[in-house]
């Protein structure tokens, strides 16, 4: 029997969207590729209202192809890494894997990095890029990006911004012009509802001209190559067309459905989610800063979460244990990509069921 993935990721897949992944080959160095291909970063920019400044760009990768390329072609000397869980703990430690300076400033987990202590760092004058992770999935927790990006604008110009946001691109409201962000990037097995393997970026000029300053980019990494393909509507290196063409039906589903819909309706599930776990339990996140994608819910009353997906593995169903050291102490629902209400009550309507809780 097939688990439908309530987890932070890859979450469900529709069979409609698997379809589109059995289309025939096309060259990628076709005149063909190039004009399909094209048409994938239009209706990105389309959605997500880039202005002619954003480029966006897919790679055959997964999100963390990102950190890299942050660490290589953005990173000039010292970079201020906001950690606050496994995600962007791993953004910040490959920064210094690429042979850059990095220092972290760090919240608890489960909470978040707060404007004013991206401020009192930068004072300092030592950095020329900020990184943080949007939507920590392994705490639930959603940082104040926008905020910070206001910050930085205003305050500190000549430093770049870079965010993941690998599990809320798509669902949360993601325009990178109005979070003020240099770099946004995710991937597409988490808001998108496609298979794993590819990642969607929207970069502006500033960071485009800040890579050229530059040296040892690397060759997968070098953002300047994956945007000098782009002039012609191609990729660097042999993309995963396949997916390509799953892709390209999923953004004519979204728009069909329009943002400002998906927004309302991953709100819709975040609360009744939420509205769910304090009854029971507790959130884990800090009030107030709570993902609209993933609950991470404290399990107060010391349920057994492996014993949970077992039994609700007989329904055809898969949520998700704490993250590492959270394992047993919290849990997670991933309430994401093509899910509706209906289907997160009767995923909470079983867990009632299974673990004996009073409606």
């Amino acid at each position: 029997m097939h688990k439908k993935l309530l987890i932070p990721g890859p979450t469900e897949v529709s069979p409609q969207i698997l379809q589109e992944q059995t289309r025939l080959m096309m060259g990628h160095r076709s005149k063909e590729f190039s004009d399909f291909y094209g048409g994938i970063g239009g209706k990105l920019a389309k959605f997500f209202e880039l202005p002619s400044d954003y480029k966006p760009t897919t790679t055959t990768s997964s999100g963390t192809l990102w950190f890299d390329i942050v660490g290589r072609c953005i990173v000039k000397k010292k970079a201020l890494c906001c950690l606050n869980g496994a995600f962007s703990q791993r953004f910040g430690e490959i920064v210094r894997n690429c042979g850059k300076e990095a220092d972290f400033i760090e919240a608890e987990w489960g909470s978040v990095v707060k404007p004013d202590a991206v401020a009192e760092k930068l004072e300092t004058g030592e950095y020329d890029t900020v990184t943080m992770c949007h939507n920590e999935s392994s705490t639930g927790a959603r940082s104040p990006v926008a905020e910070v990006g206001k910050l930085l604008k205003k305050d500190y110009p000549d430093v770049m911004f870079t965010v993941d946001s690998v599990s809320s691109m798509g669902g949360d409201w993601t325009l990178p012009h109005e979070m003020g962000v240099d770099i946004l990037f995710a991937s597409t097995q988490k808001c998108f509802a496609l298979p794993p393997g590819l990642a969607i970026a929207f970069v502006n000029e500033r960071a485009l001209e800040r890579a050229k300053e530059i040296p040892n980019r690397g060759g997968y990494t070098d953002i300047l190559e994956i945007f000098e393909f782009e002039k012609k509507h191609q990729t660097p290196f042999t993309p995963n067309v396949s997916l390509l063409y799953a892709l390209d039906k999923r953004l004519d589903l979204m728009l069909e459905e329009t943002y400002p819909r998906i927004y309302q309706r991953h709100q819709d599930m975040a609360a009744l989610t939420q509205k769910w776990a304090k009854k029971h339990f507790e959130m884990f996140p800090e009030k107030g800063y709570e993902s609209i994608t993933v609950s991470c819910i404290k399990n107060t009353q010391g349920k057994n979460v492996k014993e949970l997906n077992q039994k609700l593995a007989e329904k055809g169903l898969e949520i998700s244990n704490g993250y590492g050291k959270l394992a047993e102490k919290t849990f997670r629902i991933g309430h994401m990509g093509e899910w509706t209400v209906p289907g997160i009550q009767q995923a909470l309507d079983w867990i009632d069921e299974i673990w004996g809780l009073a409606k």
